[in-house]
C-alpha cells in the first residue's frame, strides 16, 4: 500500500519515513478527501459498468465515450498514485509501490481492460485507507498507554490555585493534586503521607504510600486525597518525560528482522518488475522460434500486470516495524523499558543470566545486626566509622550512618575524607587515619583482620585506626520477595545458567546465593571484575549473557553485556542512561515478563513475514499460470497487509 517508501533516503510528505516507521498514511488520505475521491470513482465505475451490461448503445458504440468515461472514474483514485510514483521517480526511487500500481493500471487502460483498471485502483484506494485506519488506531491505542501525563496542573499562585498547562509551572512552585487526578510534574510531597496509584510508571496494581517530603513522579495518580506538592523539576524533565522520550525513540534502534525487510524490500521489488518484464518477452522469443506456441501479447501483458500488483511488499513493510512497535508498548505498559527493537530481540537468545545482589535480588536496605569492636568502646568505634562513611552515597554507608544517629551517638566531622570506589572510605578524624570498608581494602593497607570476622554471615564493615583492626559492623540486607520465583522462572524458561555477581565477602555471597537457588555466585568483586566475567561471558561462542544491576555502580557491566537489565527504581538516571531495559518497579521477576514479552513479539513478527511472503508466492505463481486477476490481487495485497496489521496488535491484547 502507500506506506511502503523502500528507499530510506526518499522523505516525501507521503513516504514511509515517519517517527516509527508505521504511521504511513499519504497526504490526500485525510480528512474529508479521503471517502469523497473513492466514492466519486465508485459511482463513475458502477455507472459504466451498468451501461456495459445493459448495452446502452451511445456508451457501447463510441469507443471514445466509453475510455473517457472510465478515465473518468479512474482519476479520483488513480492521480495520487501517480503522483506518488513521479516523485519517487524524482527522488530515484524507481521500485515504490505507487509505481507498481500506475504502470499495471495503465497497463490494463492499454489492453482495454478499462473496468479492471478503475476497479484495481479504486479497491487499492480503499484499501490504502483501512489500512491507514487500522496502523493509526493501533498506533494511538500504544500511545494512550505510554502517554499518561496529566493534562493541566493546579498551582497556588498569591494563595489561590490557578489551572495552568504542566509546562508553565516552574521548580519551586506548588501543585494541588485532588483524589483521582494524575500527578502532572515530579516532585516533593509537602501534605502528610498519602497514598498513590503508580500502575502507569510500574505497572504494580497495589498503591504506593508516599510520606511527607517523599518524591512524587508525573504520572502517578493520588488515590485518596487532595495533596500538595513542591515542584521539582520542568514538565520537560520530568522522568516520565524521559521515559517516554525513550520509548518513542525506540523506533531509531532497529531489531535484525526490520533491517532485513528494508534489504528485502529493495531487491525484491526490482527482481519482481524484471520478472514481470520477462514473463512478456520470453513467450513473444519462445513464439518466435516456435510458431507452433500461441502468443496472445495482452493475454500476457494481463498476466505481467497481475503479476505486479501481487508483488506489493507493504504487508512485510509495515507489520515488522509495528509488530515491534506493539512489543515496547506492551513491555512499557508492564513497567519495562525497552530501549529499541533490537532489544527485544536480542532478550529472545540470551541463556546465560548473571545478576548483581545488592538492590537486584535485594531490597538493599540494611539493617545493623552486630557489632564488634577490639581496641575501642563500641560506641566510640562507631563513631569514627559512620564519620568515615559520612560522605559516602553507598547503601551501606547511609545504613550505618543512619543506625549510629538513631544511638544518639555524637558524629565528628572528618578532616578530609576519600572514597574508594568497591572497596570503602578513608578519612582523617582529629589526626587519626580512619578505614572503613570491605576485607579487600584491609589486605591491600597491610591490616590484618581476626579470623573471627570473616567467619561472619552478612555483609562487613571493617574499621581500623591508623592502620590496625579496631572493630567490625554486620549489616543483613532483606531479599526481594519475588526473587526466588525469578531464578525459577528463568530455569522454566529454558535459562539454566544463573550466576550471581557480588562485592560482598563470598560467605555472604554463598548464604544467598543458596536462599535464591542459585548454584554459580562470586564474591568480593569490585566492578571491574563483573566486567571482565561478562566480558568473558559475551565472547564465548554460543553464549549471550544479560546483566542485571542497579544501574548505578553495574553501568560498566551494563553496557557491556549482551543486554542489560536495570532496576529503575520510578525512572533512576544512571539505570535509564546506561541499560538497555529498564525494569521501572525493582522487581526482578519483570525480568520474566521482559523475556516473554520479546519471545511473542519474534513470533509474531515471524509469522507475519512468513505468511506474508508464503501468501504472496502462492499468489504470485497462480498469476503468472493465468488464475488470477487483477481484482483477485489487489484484494490478495489489501488482505494480507490488514491480517499482518491485526496480527501484529496480539502483542498488546494478550496478558503476560
Amino acid at each position: 500500500m502507500g506506506h511502503c517508501d523502500n528507499n530510506s533516503n526518499h522523505q516525501h510528505n507521503h513516504g514511509c519515513c515517519h517517527s516509527h516507521g508505521h504511521e504511513c498514511h499519504t497526504a490526500d488520505n485525510s480528512g474529508l478527501k479521503a471517502f469523497l475521491m473513492p466514492a466519486i470513482s465508485l459511482t463513475l465505475l458502477l455507472a459504466a459498468l451498468i451501461m456495459d451490461h445493459s448495452g446502452i448503445a451511445f456508451f457501447t458504440d463510441g469507443g471514445i465515450i466509453r475510455l473517457l468515461w472510465y478515465v473518468a472514474a479512474f482519476l479520483p483514485v488513480g492521480l495520487p498514485v501517480i503522483k506518488e510514483a513521479w516523485e519517487g521517480i524524482i527522488a530515484r526511487d524507481y521500485f515504490n509501490e505507487f509505481t507498481l500500481m500506475s504502470i499495471a493500471c495503465i497497463g490494463a487502460f492499454c489492453i482495454g481492460e478499462y473496468p479492471e483498471a478503475v476497479g484495481v485502483m479504486l479497491f487499492y484506494s480503499i484499501g490504502e485507507m483501512l489500512q491507514d485506519k487500522a496502523v493509526d488506531r493501533a498506533t494511538r491505542n500504544i500511545s494512550r498507554l505510554l502517554d499518561v501525563r496529566g493534562e493541566h496542573a493546579t498551582v497556588i499562585r498569591d494563595g489561590k490555585p490557578v489551572t495552568v498547562k504542566p509546562e508553565e509551572v516552574n521548580p519551586g512552585e506548588m501543585i494541588e493534586v485532588h483524589p483521582g487526578e494524575r500527578v502532572p510534574l515530579d516532585g516533593v510531597l509537602e501534605s502528610d503521607g498519602a497514598a498513590f496509584d503508580t500502575s502507569a510508571l510500574t505497572g504494580e496494581s497495589m498503591p504506593r504510600d508516599i510520606s511527607h517530603g517523599g518524591e512524587v513522579l508525573a504520572g502517578m495518580i493520588s488515590s485518596s486525597k487532595t495533596v500538595k506538592i513542591n515542584v521539582t523539576r520542568r514538565y520537560a524533565d520530568s522522568a516520565l518525560s524521559r521515559i517516554l522520550d525513550l520509548v518513542n525513540n525506540a523506533q531509531g534502534r532497529k531489531a535484525p528482522a526490520e533491517l532485513f525487510m528494508r534489504r528485502f524490500a529493495r531487491v525484491y521489488t526490482p527482481i519482481v518488475i524484471v520478472a514481470a518484464l520477462l514473463m512478456v518477452t520470453v513467450p513473444a522469443l519462445v513464439a518466435f522460434f516456435s510458431p507452433g506456441f500461441q502468443y496472445h501479447f495482452s493475454e500476457w501483458l494481463y498476466r505481467s500486470l497481475v503479476f505486479l500488483v501481487i508483488s506489493c511488499p507493504c504487508a512485510l513493510v509495515i507489520s515488522v516495524p509495528l509488530g515491534y512497535f506493539a512489543g515496547i508498548g506492551a513491555a512499557s505498559r508492564n513497567g519495562i523499558l525497552f530501549k529499541g527493537g533490537n532489544y527485544l530481540e536480542a532478550i529472545t537468545k540470551v541463556n546465560t543470566v548473571a545478576f548483581d545482589k545488592t538492590g537486584t535480588l535485594t531490597t538493599g536496605k540494611f539493617s545493623v545486626t552486630k557489632v564488634e569492636s577490639a581496641s575501642l568502646a563500641n560506641r566510640d568505634m562507631l563513631s569514627l566509622l559512620a564519620a568515615a562513611e559520612t560522605g559516602s552515597s553507598h547503601p551501606l554507608a547511609k545504613a550505618l550512618v543512619e543506625y549510629v544517629n538513631s544511638l544518639g551517638i555524637k558524629i565528628p566531622e572528618p578532616d578530609s575524607m576519600q572514597e574508594i570506589a568497591g572497596n570503602g572510605t578513608k578519612a582523617i578524624i582529629d589526626g587519626k587515619e580512619i578505614l572503613a570498608g570491605s576485607f579487600k581494602m584491609m589486605k591491600s593497607e597491610g591490616i590484618t583482620c581476626p579470623e573471627s570476622a570473616t567467619k561472619e554471615k552478612g555483609t562487613i564493615i571493617i574499621c581500623a585506626v591508623n592502620g590496625k583492626y579496631a572493630g567490625h559492623v554486620v549489616l543483613a540486607d532483606t531479599i526481594k520477595e519475588d526473587a526466588p520465583m525469578t531464578v525459577k522462572g528463568l530455569h522454566e524458561l529454558g535459562i539454566d545458567n544463573v550466576v550471581m555477581l557480588s562485592g560482598d565477602n563470598k560467605e555472604t555471597v554463598a548464604d544467598y546465593a543458596g536462599r535464591f537457588g542459585i548454584k554459580e555466585a562470586y564474591g568480593s568483586l569490585l566492578p571491574e571484575d563483573k566486567a571482565k566475567y561478562v566480558e568473558r561471558i559475551s565472547a564465548t561462542p554460543g553464549k549471550s549473557i544479560a546483566f542485571v544491576g542497579d544501574g548505578m555502580n553495574d553501568a560498566p557491566v551494563l553496557a557491556i553485556s549482551n543486554v542489560g537489565v536495570a532496576m529503575g527504581g520510578l525512572g533512576s538516571d544512571a539505570a535509564i542512561e546506561s541499560a538497555d531495559i529498564v525494569i521501572q518497579n525493582d522487581q526482578p521477576s519483570r525480568l520474566i515478563t521482559a523475556i516473554k514479552i520479546g519471545k511473542t513479539t519474534h513470533t509474531i513478527v515471524t509469522e507475519n513475514i512468513i505468511g506474508a511472503i508464503s501468501i504472496k508466492i502462492v499468489i504470485l505463481l497462480l498469476g503468472a499460470l493465468g488464475y488470477a486477476s487483477l481484482w483477485a490481487a489487489v484484494f490478495a495485497d489489501v488482505g494480507v497487509a490488514l491480517l499482518a496489521v491485526v496480527n501484529s496488535m496480539r502483542i498488546m491484547w494478550k496478558k503476560y
